[in-house]
């Protein structure tokens, strides 16, 4: 009988004892192998070359050229398949905005990564998108634009939102007070609207048109 595929990850952090923690934390729960760690951005991408991990699991706020920001439009670049889940202190949705727009597929800060690091890791894998639930909402709640894009409703505009921000049907409907038939078909609409039809391109909308932005 054959093993199960494990989810293959690079460990980007320049403290050694963060690192330390979040492969014990990865080894805990199973079905990942850290095949590289690194110390900086520039290192980060070297091992993504070397490797070409599943996921490469990034601080933010590492020190040198370039820096982690700067670095995660490179990863596609050096490694198409793999993807960025950035673990940072930066609490600021402004940060997880501009993350999301380099071509983040997840933002976990470290005061919460042993409860959502993991799953954070194996959307990104599966080719989602996780955002820490708290800045979510706090993208989410923004003020709304003046006018929604292509002919979107205000309410439409908002579930696109949410769908960007890796919420489930179940989870937008609790935000926005909606049954989740009511989320299913505003999802539909949606869809039929932007003539997309997979997630992965409704969440590159929703960046590429700004609709993650902060505006208060």
């Amino acid at each position: 009988m054959t093993e199960p595929e494990q989810i293959t990850i690079v460990l980007a952090d320049d403290h050694v004892v963060v690192r330390s923690g979040l492969r014990l934390l990865l080894d805990q729960a199973g079905g990942f192998r850290v095949v590289a760690e690194a110390g900086n951005a520039d290192a980060a991408l070297r091992s993504v070359l070397g490797h070409k991990p599943d996921v490469l699991v990034l601080d933010l706020n590492m020190p040198g050229e370039p820096t982690s920001l700067e670095a995660i439009p490179r990863v596609p670049e050096v490694s198409p398949a793999t993807r960025v889940v950035v673990l940072t202190m930066q609490d600021d949705p402004v940060f997880a905005r501009e993350a999301l727009r380099a071509g983040a597929a997840g933002y976990v800060l470290k005061e919460a990564a042993d409860s959502e690091l993991v799953e954070a890791v194996r959307r990104a894998a599966a080719g989602e998108t996780y955002l820490n639930p708290r800045l979510g909402a706090a993208l989410a709640t923004a003020t709304a634009r003046d006018a929604a894009p292509d002919d979107l409703s205000h309410r439409e505009a908002e579930v696109l939102r949410l769908i960007a921000l890796g919420h489930t049907n179940a989870e937008i409907a609790q935000q926005l007070y909606l049954s989740v038939r009511t989320v299913e078909s505003h999802r539909a609409r949606i869809g039929q609207k932007l003539r997309v039809s997979t997630r992965a391109e409704l969440v590159r909308y929703a960046i590429d048109r700004g609709l993650l932005d902060d505006r208060g």
